[in-house]
């Protein structure tokens, strides 16, 4: 078989439950990193593999994957689109491809970036064993993943985020290469918590047959958590990726690594650090300071605003003298406490966040929330609450 025949499943339906209020409105293989969707890095790195066939398997807010790609004549590919209407787990995605995929397929994860490279050794093992390929990197968090224990290139175990794994443990890294013998495999898996995890149908597979394993130390950035947008799109403009900053007054400072969308307006003696992403129609008011953020499209932070290590969402506005300070915090997220992240928090798309306020680092402000000036704020706040002083 052709190299390039060998087409691409990506896993881009899941509703990113962990990074809400970001996700009720867009996928989580859409959210901006240095405005750019997670997703097209991902598409992009298997176009530069010269994988010429992507088929994407869409559900929340699939309208935004259709629209943003289209057939991918954009990136030199055909895209194509397979729905998982019901989110029932990976192994039941990667089900949902069975009718249009005839030989050996590549799987991958729409939520994270990885390099061409892994891309193409993965093919290149697929059609060389005729079996089974997991892609693996070392992690410092190993316990968030599945954890995978080779005997040389051969998978012997894979254990799906365990309570307790060595620090340098290699985990699964989201690359695959399957046959169509994966099916039959999946239908075989006993669902766990009412899902179907890709992990565990391997899992059962390496007991029976020889899994191989490709191993990978390359770019792996992976966001699970709010505070993972912000790591990854400092690790993605790392270097520098500034946009055109002719929206930008003359006296505003801009940092080399700063990444500026179209029409964004940047006031006298603002200054914006680095690390920082602005989307396209943001506004940054005078003496404004904003570092280490990400700020999506059409969002206003006024005059005087501090604004650090926070994500800003669409259409919010942030009011005259706010301090997001940022520093070290305590962030609760589906009832398991993450202790001493570096995150001053979220805005949700269209919050109003009035004149003076003061917001503790790891406070989440939904979606519409409306909070009145002076007040000083913490914790979480689902869509639409009013916080009033007093």
């Amino acid at each position: 078989m052709h190299e390039a025949s060998v087409p691409a499943v990506v896993l881009a339906a899941g509703e990113g439950r962990r990074l809400t209020p970001l996700t009720h409105r867009r996928p989580k293989p859409m959210l901006p990193v240095a405005n750019r969707p997670l997703l097209e890095y991902v598409v992009s790195a298997i176009a530069e593999a010269g994988v010429d066939r992507i088929v994407l398997v869409v559900g929340h807010r699939q309208e935004r994957i259709r629209t943003y790609f289209g057939d991918g004549d954009d990136w030199n590919c055909s895209i194509e689109y397979v729905e998982q209407s019901t989110r029932l787990g990976t192994a039941h995605a990667v089900a949902q491809v069975e009718s249009v995929v005839d030989g050996p397929f590549l799987v991958l994860n729409g939520d994270r970036i990885v390099d061409a490279d892994l891309i193409r050794r993965t093919r290149e093992r697929l059609l060389e064993a005729g079996s089974p390929v997991v892609s693996v990197t070392p992690s410092k968090r190993p316990s968030e993943y599945g954890v995978v224990e080779l005997d040389g290139d051969t998978v012997v175990s894979i254990q799906e985020k365990p309570h307790a794994a060595d620090p340098s443990s290699l985990i699964n890294a989201g690359v695959y290469g399957f046959d169509p013998d994966i099916f039959d495999a999946i239908r075989e898996t006993p669902q766990e918590a009412g899902e179907l995890g890709i992990t565990t149908t391997l899992a059962s597979a390496a007991e029976t047959e020889s899994i191989s394993a490709v191993r990978y130390r390359g770019t792996w950035l992976d966001v699970s958590h709010l505070w993972d947008l912000l790591y990854v799109t400092a690790a993605t403009i790392d270097g520098g990726q500034r946009g055109s900053a002719a929206g930008a007054h003359e006296s505003a400072a801009m940092a080399d690594d700063v990444v500026v969308g179209e029409n964004v307006r940047v006031g006298p003696n603002a200054t914006v650090g680095g690390a920082t992403a602005l989307g396209a129609n943001a506004t940054v008011g005078s003496n404004a300071v904003v570092s280490n953020a990400v700020v999506f499209p059409d969002a206003v932070i006024e005059p005087g605003a501090v604004v650090r290590d926070a994500i800003v969402g669409e259409n919010a506005h942030v009011g005259a003298n706010v301090t997001i300070a940022g520093g070290s915090a305590s962030v609760v997220v589906e009832n398991e406490v993450h202790e001493n992240v570096e995150f001053g928090g979220v805005i949700g798309d269209t919050a109003h966040v009035g004149g003076g306020v003061t917001v503790e680092p790891g406070t989440i402000v939904g979606d519409g929330v409306d909070i009145a000036d002076g007040t000083s704020v913490s914790g979480r706040f689902e869509t639409n609450a009013v916080v009033r002083r007093g």
